[in-house]
């Protein structure tokens, strides 16, 4: 048998910089070290492990073989090594869960989820948006984020991880003098007879979005987003405009609106987890069991393609999981 080796992190450290540069001297001033103290770092890890890691002539710095196989767990024990010191200076500090999507009431799943996480010390924050949650975990002033995970098409989104957590209906509210407010329930199809009135502006609002596209509904163009009152007057005084909200959305729409459930298919809107993949916050692991736990009593994950309607990506997800 080998005998183990104990690696010394500042000289992965040292490795992985001149892995990522390939060259010395930037990955020496990366580190604040003089070339020479770089250099003498790699050359003690490649001993340890009895084998070169990078080879260096004058046309440059490559990986040898077993350096490419030792770059991705290498940077993967400096993640695991600054986890470790952040669990202990974080000294019992509650993790910042930050949360999205605030017109659909995130707060109620996030609620049922740490109820059922007894010694989990979360700390719930309000996020503007996915993009501005993803900001904040980039620059590491949240653990995780909450709501609803799509592509945005920005460099940031390269380094999230996610998982869903929850699938929920969502019912269609509408003028309760339209004719179509007398139906029982209502297949989404029916509702491009309607106009849908978005919440906030398109660019923020994917679900809605690819609903719309998805069953030909004409879109009337959001503003900004004031709230759900301000949402239900509008819905309330155009004739012929709805829109879709949670179906256990504590929602009491008053005078001149009613709720009508969607049927055949059944849209759902998709809520996740999210945390950086490189970075996971050590509470990470607790709030998706806690999240897990919860879903598998209360049946948050059930999806039959043959009933339901998600968007693509979420769909593909929901099956795999």
């Amino acid at each position: 048998m080998m005998a183990p080796v104990d690696l010394d992190l500042a000289q992965v450290r040292a490795f992985v910089a001149a892995a990522e540069h390939l060259h010395f001297r930037r990955a020496a001033e990366s580190l604040s070290l003089t070339q020479q103290g770089l250099s003498k770092r790699v050359a003690r890890l490649e001993e340890a492990l009895g084998t070169r890691l990078l080879d260096r002539d004058r046309s440059g710095v490559r990986l040898t073989p077993a350096g490419a196989r030792f770059l991705t767990p290498a940077r993967a024990a400096l993640d695991a090594g600054a986890a470790a010191v952040e669990a202990v200076r974080q000294g019992g500090r509650p993790t910042r869960l930050d949360v999205w999507g605030h017109l659909y009431a995130p707060l109620r799943t996030v609620r049922e989820a740490l109820d059922a996480a007894a010694g989990l010390h979360v700390e719930v924050g309000p996020g503007r948006d996915l993009p501005g949650v993803a900001a904040a975990l980039a620059r590491g002033e949240v653990g995780a984020g909450f709501g609803r995970f799509h592509t945005f098409g920005e460099s940031l989104d390269e380094g999230l991880a996610h998982r869903l957590v929850r699938l929920e209906p969502v019912d269609a509210v509408i003028a309760s003098d339209h004719p179509l407010a007398a139906e029982p329930e209502l297949r989404p199809a029916r509702l491009s007879a309607l106009r849908l009135i978005l919440p906030a502006a398109a660019g923020r609002l994917d679900f809605l979005g690819r609903f719309a596209e998805q069953f030909d509904v004409p879109v009337l163009p959001g503003e900004a987003n004031l709230g759900l009152d301000h949402l239900l007057d509008q819905v309330r005084t155009t004739p012929d405009g709805f829109t879709l909200l949670p179906s256990e959305l504590p929602l009491a729409p008053g005078r001149g609106l009613t709720v009508v459930p969607l049927t055949d298919p059944t849209p759902l809107y998709a809520w996740s987890l999210v945390w950086r993949r490189d970075r996971p916050d050590p509470a990470v692991p607790a709030l998706l069991h806690a999240f897990a736990t919860t879903g598998r009593t209360r049946r948050w994950l059930e999806y039959d393609p043959a009933r339901d309607w998600l968007p693509e990506a979420d769909a593909t997800e929901a099956l795999a999981g």
